[in-house]
Formats: structure tokens, C-alpha cells, sequence
């Protein structure tokens, strides 16, 4: 299913952002920090290279980048996420800049990163293929792109699992909190099924304009990391 309108995704996202990192741990079965610590080791950032975590909800993943020196922009479209993430910053005493911002209109300028990041996020934008354009576009040559997700799963044994899971047990989860009062978690199970193939969002990533593509399985495929780089200057010019 394509992902909602934007103001759909601002207001159920927003409704639930104080329950989304507790929700996050049961929706990943707490492996979703090991995840985050493979998508920091993969991008191999150097210490003071400016990074976007995009998508970024509460902060998770930006925060695993700046522990690692890295100079860490936060962006989200929900607004209600943020104050949440500058406070588990403050706590971490871990420097970090957040904003609202659209990934499909990205307020930055042209080869201003050294990468962008994002983590189960880009499945709820309306136009995946444009936020990747954009991500190219912010991207400095050599610049690396590394997104987590939920694609549908295709061995047999962890996709009858992960249904089970997703559709019968985080629900009920979800309804112990207020963001089962909202729908996100009826949403986030039909977005995974109808969501784009690890090939397809391949193909989106190349049609963009990324070279170097990988598509790393997680824990039997259960999640995907997506990688790609920004071809280097000399590479653009063949």
C-alpha cells in the first residue's frame, strides 16, 4: 500500500511519539539496536564528517552516530518526535542539531553531507523515489546512503514468523498504550506487505543515482540495510 498522505503520517506518528521508542523494542524484538550499530559500522564515517539521520523520530540512530564523532543533523517530519530527541541528546551529553523537515524537500544545500541516514522511516514517505533524489542531491561526491527497513520477506520460515508477529501480537501490544488508540500499528504491518521489493528499492536507489548498491539481510531478512554511494566527481564525468 502506498504510504498515506503526509498529514495522515504527521498526526498518528505525532500522537505516539512518547510510546515509539518502547514500541520500536517490541516492533524489532529488541534487535533493533544491533541494526543501528551495523548501519554506523557500514557508512564508516570519519570523526567530524556532517551526517543527516532523516526520518529520525526520537533519535536512535543519530545519536549511535555521534557517539562516534560524527557531526549529526537530526530531521523528522513529525514535529512531537523531536523535543524527545534533543532531550536523550542532552542526557547523552551528545552534541546534535534537530529539525522538521520534509524528505522530499530537503532544506539543504547541494553536496553539503558526507552521508544520509535512515531508519523504518522512508517506507512512510508518499514518494520514496523523490526523498532518494533528494538524498542524492545533499550528498557530497563519495557521500554514502544507508537505509534500514522492513521490506516484505521472502524466506518462508521468518516471513510466517514475522506475520505472525506483526499482525497478531504487536497489536495487542500496541493497544496496552495510546498508539494502539491511533491505528499506527494496524498501518505499520500493511505498509510492510505493500511496500516496495529489496530489488525494486534497488532500482529506485540506481535510478537516483547511486553506484556501489548493497542489500544487506537482517536477521534472516527480517530487516534490510540499503546501501549506496554518491558516484566520486571523476566517476561523473565518464
Amino acid at each position: 500500500m502506498p504510504a498515506p498522505a503526509g498529514s495522515i503520517v504527521q498526526e498518528m506518528f505525532g500522537e505516539i511519539a512518547p510510546q515509539y521508542d518502547f514500541l520500536n523494542r517490541a516492533l524489532s524484538f529488541g534487535i533493533d539496536r544491533r541494526w543501528r550499530g551495523r548501519a554506523v559500522r557500514e557508512l564508516n564515517l570519519s570523526r567530524g564528517n556532517r551526517l543527516l539521520d532523516l526520518c529520525c523520530g526520537t533519535g536512535d540512530l543519530a545519536l549511535a552516530f555521534a557517539k562516534t564523532g560524527v557531526q549529526v543533523y537530526g530531521a523528522d517530519f513529525t514535529a512531537p518526535m523531536l523535543p524527545i530527541a534533543r532531550v536523550k541528546a542532552e542526557r547523552a551529553s551528545l552534541p546534535a542539531e534537530w529539525t522538521r523537515a520534509d524528505a522530499q524537500h530537503l532544506p539543504l544545500a547541494d553536496s553539503s553531507l558526507h552521508g544520509v541516514s535512515i531508519s523504518f522511516g522512508i517506507r512512510n514517505v508518499v514518494d520514496p523515489e523523490l526523498a532518494l533524489k533528494e538524498c542524492f542531491r545533499v550528498l557530497k561526491p563519495g557521500g554514502k546512503l544507508a537505509v534500514l527497513e522492513f521490506f516484505p520477506i521472502h524466506n518462508p520460515l521468518w516471513r510466517g514468523i514475522f506475520r505472525f508477529y506483526f499482525h497478531y501480537i504487536l497489536p495487542r501490544i500496541a493497544r496496552l498504550t495510546r498508539a494502539g488508540r491511533t491505528g499506527a500499528y494496524e498501518y505499520l504491518p500493511e505498509s510492510v506487505d505493500g511496500f516496495s521489493t529489496p530489488q525494486l528499492f534497488l532500482d529506485w536507489m540506481s535510478k537516483a543515482g547511486f553506484v556501489e548498491r548493497k542489500n544487506i539481510a537482517l536477521t534472516g531478512g527480517v530487516a534490510r540495510l540499503m546501501l549506496g554511494t554518491v558516484p566520486s566527481s571523476e566517476e561523473r564525468k565518464e
